[in-house]
């Protein structure tokens, strides 16, 4: 079963500096139908201006993944942790028992992100944080960003039951991902149009699915496209 969230219906608020759109409940945004898929809390959409960002907060608990879509984000944390994460990259912030970071985008143009926060397998682990390259001319197929499951040995490391997989489609090419019996997925194109198992999706619609083995992605158009495999 696939269920189409069209960009539309997210939740969300403009703040001037973050123009931000909620896949899930979040913040001020509340839907009860919407608080998780599966061990996935948190999938959302965000904009923010030039030389404006997230000041330093703490977090625990959650692994939060940051996917850059455009632009690059500059992260630091008190563990000491200093980084640039560019488009198409990744960064993974286990929070653990705490940690308090922040996120600015320092360029001259607006960034775009997915910030994706999961459930981790267990609490009261150290916080750590991580972030690796992954050129989007690159892929082929789908390539696995982030995971906690095992053989999953190039991608950044989480401590959830859950992987992070994209791919970069051109118009009328087509990747496919199988899911495992019992799992879920939650798809969203970060550009372009794309049919999923020929339900079509534009660009940062959300597909919830559950009760499929094989997904099929194909590309209306030149697409970017974000999947996140959950239990």
């Amino acid at each position: 079963m696939l269920e189409l969230r069209p960009f539309t219906t997210l939740g969300g608020a403009n703040h001037g500096w973050l123009d931000a759109h909620h896949h899930f409940s979040f913040a001020e945004y509340y839907d009860p139908s919407r608080m998780n898929w599966g061990n996935l809390r948190v999938w959302n959409d965000d904009v923010i201006a030039p030389g404006t960002g997230f000041p330093k907060h703490p977090h625990r608990d959650m692994e939060i993944i940051t996917y850059v879509r455009e632009g690059a984000i500059s992260h630091e944390d008190n563990l000491g942790n200093k980084g640039r994460t560019e488009a198409g990259d990744v960064q993974v912030m286990s929070a653990g028992t705490g940690i308090a970071h922040s996120e600015y985008n320092l360029e001259s143009t607006p960034t775009k992100i997915f910030q994706i926060w999961i459930i981790p397998n267990k609490e009261g682990e150290a916080p750590a944080w991580g972030a690796k390259p992954f050129p989007q001319g690159q892929r082929e197929g789908f390539v696995t960003l982030a995971s906690g499951k095992e053989g999953d040995n190039e991608s950044l490391g989480i401590r959830a039951d859950a992987r992070l997989v994209a791919a970069n489609l051109k118009a009328g090419e087509t990747a496919e991902y199988r899911l495992d019996s019992g799992r879920r997925a939650y798809l969203v194109p970060a550009t372009g149009l794309i049919e999923v198992n020929g339900l079509r999706a534009n660009a940062r619609d959300g597909i919830a699915v559950v009760d499929e083995s094989l997904l099929r992605v194909t590309a209306i158009e030149d697409s970017e496209v974000v999947l996140v495999d959950v239990a």
